[in-house]
C-alpha cells in the first residue's frame, strides 16, 4: 500500500499524540526496612507494562538496599516535583521513607491524582495515621508462604474482571490491622485464615477514593514468580488504569446485607441474619463473653487465647424470634478440629464438627442429631469448606439435608438433645448457635414458617 505524505504525517501525528498522552508515573522502590528480592523485577515489569500498553511512562525513586541511600526519595517526592506525575506506585516499599514533607504525599492523592500500592506498601510509614487512612489498612504480620484461593468480590473492576470467581495464588499473605470494610471497595479477599483456616475476613486487594484521588492496593507481590504471572500483571495493570482514571471501576464499599433469592422469597423464606450486624440475635447469657461478630457478611464466633495460653470460649447466640414448624437453611464453616452446633427451637442440636478422616458417621459426628441419632451417611465437605444445611421440622418430626444429601429422614425428636434452653419440646423456640465450644462461621441463614 502506497502512503502519501499526508497519511505518513497523520500516522506520525497519532504516535506523537499517543506519546504525549501517556501518563507520568513515579515508581517508588525505596526501603528503610526489609528489602524484597522482587524489587528489581518489579521495576522492569512496571516499566515494560507501561511501554507495552502505551499508557504510562515511569521514573524511579530508589534507595535503601542497606537501609540508607534514599536521597533519591527526598528529591523526587518533594511537593514541587510531585506536580509532574499523574500517579505514584509504591512497589514493595518498607519503613519510614525520608520524605521532605510527608503531607505532600497525601495531598498529592487528595488533589485528584492516583496511588497504587503493592504488597509491602502497607508496611510503609507504620503508625502514620494519614498514610494508613489513605491506604486503607496496615501490615500486622505474616506467616509462611502458602497457596490461597482469593475470592473475587468485583467481576467488573479492571483489576479483577479477568480472574473469574476464584484467584489461586501461592504467595506471602499479609494479615492486616486498622482495616475498615466500610471505607474501601473490596476486590479480592479470603474468608478464612490463609494458614490456619480460621473463618474471618482477610482482605487481599481493594480500591477506594481518597479526596478527589483514586487508590488501588494489592497485598500480593512478594515473590518473583507472582510478578511474572500473567494474572498478576493483568491485576496490577487494571489497578493502575483505575488509579490513573483511564478505566472506570467501583470505589464504593460493598453492601453486605443478605437478601434471599427471588425464588426463595416467593416460597416464603426470610433472612434470619442480615449480614451486617447482630440485630435479631442476643447472647444466651448477658454476662457471657461476646465472642460473636460480623465479618464481611459472615457471622463469626472466635475462640481466642488468654495471656496464659488457655482457650477463651464464647457464649451461645440466640435468635429473638421463635419458631414451631419451619424450614431453615444455612451455611457454616469450621476449621480443623472445631466443634459447634445449630439448635432447632433452642433444644435440638444438629452437630457441627470437623469429621477429619472419619470413615463412617458416628454419634456426635458432623450432621448428627446430638445424643439421639448420627447422620445416616457421611456427607461432609472437606474441612475449611462452606457446608449447606436444610432442616425441616413439623411437630416432633425432623428431616435434614447436608450438602444435598438426606442425612435424617422424618426422625422423631421427643426430647432435648443436651445443652438446651429448656425442655418444652412441644413449644415454639428460637434458633441457637453454639458459641461455647469452638470457632465457627455462619452465613445465609434464612427460614420459612410452615
Amino acid at each position: 500500500m502506497k502512503m502519501t505524505f499526508f497519511s505518513v504525517a497523520a500516522a506520525l501525528a497519532l504516535v506523537v499524540s499517543a506519546q504525549a498522552e501517556a501518563k507520568r508515573v513515579l515508581v517508588v522502590t525505596a526501603t528503610q526496612g526489609f528489602r524484597h528480592s522482587s524489587i528489581p523485577l518489579a521495576e522492569k515489569i512496571l516499566a515494560g507494562l507501561g511501554e507495552q500498553t502505551g499508557l504510562w511512562t515511569v521514573e524511579y525513586a530508589r534507595g535503601g538496599a542497606d537501609g540508607k541511600g534514599t536521597d533519591d526519595v527526598r528529591e523526587k517526592m518533594s511537593r514541587e516535583n510531585l506536580k509532574k506525575y499523574d500517579a505514584i506506585i509504591f512497589a514493595n516499599t518498607t519503613g519510614n521513607l525520608p520524605l521532605p514533607e510527608k503531607e505532600a504525599l497525601t495531598d498529592f492523592v487528595k488533589s485528584g491524582k492516583g496511588f497504587v500500592g503493592m504488597h509491602s506498601a502497607s508496611d510503609t510509614f507504620p503508625g502514620w495515621r494519614p498514610y494508613v487512612e489513605m491506604l486503607g489498612g496496615e501490615f500486622q504480620i505474616h506467616h509462611e508462604q502458602v497457596g490461597v484461593n482469593c475470592l473475587n468480590e468485583d467481576h467488573e473492576h479492571p483489576a479483577t474482571r479477568h480472574l473469574g470467581p476464584v484467584y489461586s495464588v501461592f504467595d506471602e499473605i499479609y494479615l492486616l490491622k486498622n482495616f475498615d470494610r466500610t471505607k474501601v471497595h473490596g476486590l479480592l479477599t479470603l474468608d478464612r485464615h490463609p494458614n490456619y483456616g480460621t473463618p474471618g475476613d482477610y482482605p487481599i486487594a481493594w480500591s477506594k477514593e481518597f479526596g478527589k484521588g483514586r487508590l488501588f492496593y494489592t497485598s500480593l507481590g512478594h515473590r518473583e514468580d507472582v510478578w511474572l504471572s500473567s494474572d498478576y500483571q493483568k491485576h496490577i495493570v487494571g489497578g493502575i488504569k483505575f488509579a490513573l482514571g483511564l478505566e472506570k471501576g467501583d470505589s464504593e464499599p460493598q453492601d453486605t446485607t443478605f437478601q434471599v433469592s427471588k425464588e426463595e422469597r416467593k416460597e416464603g423464606f426470610k433472612p434470619l441474619f442480615n449480614g451486617r450486624n447482630l440485630d435479631g440475635w442476643k447472647l444466651r447469657n448477658k454476662g457471657g463473653r461476646a465472642s460473636w461478630n460480623v465479618q464481611n457478611g459472615n457471622l463469626v464466633n472466635l475462640i481466642t487465647k488468654d495471656p496464659q495460653g488457655k482457650d477463651m470460649y464464647g457464649t451461645d447466640l440466640v435468635s429473638e424470634d421463635k419458631f414451631k414448624d419451619f424450614i431453615v437453611r444455612y451455611e457454616y464453616l469450621v476449621p480443623k478440629g472445631a466443634n459447634s452446633g445449630f439448635y432447632l427451637r433452642g433444644r435440638h442440636e444438629l452437630q457441627i464438627m470437623d469429621d477429619g478422616n472419619r470413615k463412617a458417621p458416628e454419634m456426635g459426628s458432623n450432621g448428627g442429631l446430638y445424643s439421639i441419632q448420627p447422620a445416616a451417611t457421611l456427607a461432609s465437605r472437606k474441612m475449611g469448606e462452606w457446608q449447606e444445611v436444610e432442616a425441616k421440622m413439623i411437630g416432633n418430626r425432623l428431616t435434614v439435608f447436608l450438602n444435598g444429601v438426606k442425612i435424617h429422614d422424618n426422625v422423631a425428636v421427643d426430647k432435648a438433645t443436651g445443652g438446651q434452653l429448656d425442655d418444652n419440646v412441644k413449644e415454639p423456640g428460637p434458633f441457637m448457635l453454639q458459641g461455647d465450644h469452638g470457632t465457627v462461621a455462619f452465613r445465609k441463614i434464612r427460614v420459612k414458617k410452615l
